[in-house]
């Protein structure tokens, strides 16, 4: 593959770094209260790839349960948030902000627009899905 297909990222302290390789991946913003507190802001960016396409080149992440559907993956060195997976999903959700170039993404759209923090608006005319009931 070439260089435009391949995305990389990792932690601030470089601890846990990561690649995959495909197309431009799915993102959308999410504003679920998980990811608000998982992340610290006001809504996380989410960006999917295959599980079966990420591979951890340097380090591995620390995991932890963050809901019963859920695991969050988190550098254990400074703690910056890597990842959102789904139990039995084939894909992962990287954090926008751990990708070496997050300028190479768009969010699609909002997910958990019922938490969504009216002053943080973002993504405009985007389309919008309710998730409180999954949880």
């Amino acid at each position: 593959m070439n260089d435009q297909e391949k995305w990389t990222g990792g932690c601030l302290c470089g601890g846990c770094r990561y690649q995959f390789q495909g197309d431009r991946p799915h993102s959308g913003y999410c504003h679920c209260d998980m990811c608000k507190r998982a992340t610290g802001g006001p809504f996380a960016v989410l960006v999917q790839a295959r599980l079966s396409d990420l591979v951890w080149t340097t380090g591995k992440p620390s995991v932890y349960r963050s809901s019963p559907i859920a695991t969050r993956g988190f550098c254990a060195s400074c703690g910056t948030p890597l990842f959102l997976r789904y139990d039995g999903d084939e894909l992962i959700r990287l954090t926008a902000g751990s990708l070496d170039h997050p300028e190479r993404i768009r969010p699609a759209g909002h997910y958990g627009i019922e938490s969504r923090l009216r002053w943080a608006e973002c993504g405009p005319g985007l389309p919008e899905e309710e998730t409180q009931e999954r949880f």
